[in-house]
């Protein structure tokens, strides 16, 4: 008998009091016995909408059935039949909006935990099982893979599986991607992170590291000198966005990008890294998404005593995961909302001193739908903060479009491509996740992986 229980499991976490000053993971995981209880929850559904709203077209409903059983072997077989990358998904994944957004049960209650469900089956398998994939048979052929993100991860994946000789170019010096320099640590450990990566060397990729694409190589020494016989580009949108407003030059203003990759690769929250970071008393981070709410929880933890978010529409507006703003309120975090910066101010040595803000009203809806904001003339007053974190949008950064021949891009700057095939516009050449839709989330970014490692393994058995 299904568990009609109209509540999802509550998941163990950190107290905030105490999490707030640490970057252990926050959330601690079901228990068998939890999962379990909270996998019997699922109806089973005839038409399986959950799987329709995965990106992945994860088989839910029969990995829940398994785990509601017992059977966590068979669940994480299950789910990694689609889903490279479990442990991932299921922890910066915003079912909410995706799988548990179609979940029947969700009708007159709360969804079936997929995402914790699929986070226990991956950290079951990880703690008891644990095998590296053999390397599969090489066909000859070579793929060059730009990006070590999701899109890239993903790519690769399919792409080792199926014989290619994968390279793998991280402009950094860390393979990961965003789920390395972006999300913090208390919400995806980088030792999970790693571990996929090193499932992929098992599987032959090789992996260059500090190769900035466009500099150090271009695309067409990758193809013409090298030998490659297809190109994915998954680079992300790394490229920050601005308010170009005064005071956006002071010592003290970051761009959330640099400021996490300052704590989250370069590691400024462990004591024994060198990292350079502004030792901040009172932080204002300007934004709304996840983003801001990972600079805002970062910042408390590196010892702000005041740490503010500022954005200029409603709760209701903000595009941050529901969890997130939750997380953020508990660890003591401080909202403005309906609050727009209009200059940052300077305490005459060239350092932020504060940020003034004008209160805003929520007008008509713009072009996506959500209500445009409205100023309330002279209504400016001023927040005392040294750090101001601008986590206002990001978009591709220019530097491979600029040197690669035929690759057309929108008025975003993101690349074109075909939408069966996620090849570009130059032949060979394909691209996937933030460098083609702008930011958006992990498992999109996988999907546009996968997607483009089919696509090429067609053109290469045809070409």
């Amino acid at each position: 008998m299904p568990n009609m229980s109209l509540e999802k499991m509550k998941m163990p976490e950190q107290a905030p009091d105490i999490r707030n000053k640490n970057f252990e993971e926050v959330a601690l995981g079901y228990t068998a016995e939890m999962a379990m209880e909270e996998a019997s929850r699922c109806l089973n559904c005839k038409h399986k909408p959950c799987v329709n709203g995965c990106p992945v077209n994860v088989r839910i409903p029969e990995f829940v059935a398994q785990v509601a059983k017992g059977d966590f072997m068979e669940a994480y077989r299950i789910i990694t039949s689609t889903n490279a990358l479990p442990a991932v998904c299921g922890r910066v994944c915003p079912q909410e909006s995706q799988c548990e957004a179609q979940c029947v049960r969700g009708i007159k209650g709360e969804a079936v935990a997929i995402g914790r469900l699929e986070r226990f089956v991956a950290d079951w398998y990880m703690k008891n099982c644990d095998e590296m994939p053999e390397k599969p048979e090489q066909n000859g052929k070579k793929v060059a893979v730009i990006g070590s993100g999701p899109s890239s991860l993903a790519c690769a994946g399919d792409l080792a599986k199926a014989g290619y000789a994968v390279t793998m170019f991280e402009a950094f010096h860390t393979a990961g991607g965003v789920l390395v320099y972006g999300i913090p640590e208390f919400r995806l450990p980088k030792a999970i992170v790693q571990k996929e990566i090193d499932k992929l060397s098992t599987m032959g990729v090789e992996v260059m590291t500090n190769m900035v694409i466009g500099k150090v190589l271009s695309i067409d020494e990758i193809i013409d000198d090298m030998g490659f016989d297809a190109v994915f580009i998954g680079t992300g949108a790394g490229l920050p966005s601005f308010m170009h407003i005064p005071g956006e030059a002071l010592v003290g203003v970051y761009s959330a990008n640099e400021y996490l990759t300052r704590i989250n690769l370069m590691k400024a929250y462990i004591s024994d890294y060198d990292t350079p970071l502004r030792k901040s008393k009172a932080v204002a981070v300007v934004g709304g998404g996840n983003v801001a709410m990972d600079a805002a929880r970062c910042a408390k933890r590196m010892g702000a005593e005041k740490v503010y978010i500022v954005y200029r529409r409603s709760e209701k507006e903000m595009p941050a995961r529901l969890e997130e703003i939750h997380h953020a309120k508990e660890e003591g975090i401080e909202f403005h909302l309906l609050r727009n910066p209009v200059k940052i101010l300077d305490d005459g040595n060239g350092q932020v001193c504060g940020i003034e803000c004008l209160k805003m009203e929520l007008g008509e809806p713009d072009a996506s739908g959500r209500r445009s904001p409205v100023p309330v003339e002279g209504s400016n007053y001023v927040i005392d903060v040294d750090t101001v974190v601008m986590s206002i949008g990001t978009s591709p950064n220019p530097l491979i479009r600029s040197t690669t021949k035929g690759l057309e891009t929108n008025r975003k700057g993101c690349l074109v491509v075909n939408e069966e095939t996620n090849q570009t516009t130059r032949e060979g050449v394909y691209a996937g996740g933030d460098a083609v839709t702008g930011a958006a989330t992990v498992i999109l970014a996988m999907g546009a992986g996968k997607k483009a490692a089919a696509a090429i393994d067609k053109y290469l058995q045809t070409k």
